[in-house]
């Protein structure tokens, strides 16, 4: 992030554009679900390039469906045929190997950092990644998440697996440790909302915890890939394009999200 992003960010209201699930293959005619995954990842990114209200970007995860080291050069390729310049975060999907994550994303405009730190804001990328599809969020991580909350400042989570679930398929690889993910946030009053990627549709799903006066939101975001129909047994993809969502982190505390499909 440069200097002059830096000041700018400082001034007003952030917006930022999540995006998630891209699932490429080496090919950049590779069909998903019969859907060109990288074209439509390349909408979506176009989408953001023209909107210079956008400050920052977050991908949430599963850049890969092939798990090809050309899959990740294809996404690097994306970023640069659309232009885009503001900084983009990352976590790890089931899918992505961290190694070629780190390795592909070396160099502007990606950052490594799992904290955006603000005026007003923390936003914390949270790695769900496990040995197996499901998700898991490790002691070393909920430790390290706990000393890097600042308590004067308002929290966005961001993370790949969803941690409530949301009644179809995906359930069987949602977060598997849900009660000690909780009982940490549990700790804390000034976390606003969660947002997560895997589920590949738009939900906003509510989480009561005893510390909280009202309960916490979690919003899903729709994929630039597919989204999935939560009436099949298993992977089957609706007749919508691609897909991703804003959030707009205003200095008194407010969040408010809206998703664009394109």
């Amino acid at each position: 992030m440069t200097s002059t992003q830096s000041r700018a960010l400082q001034s007003k209201s952030i917006v930022l554009a999540q995006i998630t699930d891209s699932h490429l293959f080496s090919s950049q005619q590779g069909l998903h679900h019969g859907y060109n995954v990288y074209e439509n990842l390349k909408k979506v990114l176009q989408n953001i390039a023209n909107n210079p209200s956008i400050d920052i970007i977050v991908f949430t995860g599963d850049l890969t469906q092939d798990h090809s080291e050309q899959s990740y050069q294809n996404f690097v390729d994306c970023v640069q045929e659309c232009n885009i310049t503001v900084p983009i975060y990352y976590v790890a999907g089931n899918h992505d190997d961290p190694e070629l994550l780190a390795k592909y994303f070396s160099v502007a405009p990606f950052v490594a950092d799992k904290e955006i730190n603000l005026s007003h804001w923390q936003v914390q990328l949270i790695d769900s990644k496990s040995a197996t599809p499901a998700g898991y969020v490790s002691d070393k991580t909920l430790v390290k998440l706990q000393s890097a909350i600042k308590k004067e400042k308002h929290q966005l989570l961001v993370m790949h697996h969803h941690p409530i679930d949301v009644g179809y398929f995906i359930d069987e690889h949602g977060l598997q440790n849900k009660a000690a993910f909780w009982q940490v946030l549990n700790g804390y009053n000034n976390i606003k909302a969660i947002a997560c990627g895997h589920v590949h549709g738009e939900r906003l799903l509510t989480k009561k915890l005893t510390n909280h006066k009202v309960a916490l939101p979690l919003y899903t975001c729709p994929a630039t890939s597919i989204q999935f129909d939560p009436c099949a047994d298993g992977v089957a993809a609706l007749a919508k394009g691609p897909a991703y969502r804003f959030f707009y982190l205003h200095a008194d505390g407010q969040l408010t999200t809206n998703v664009v499909y394109l």
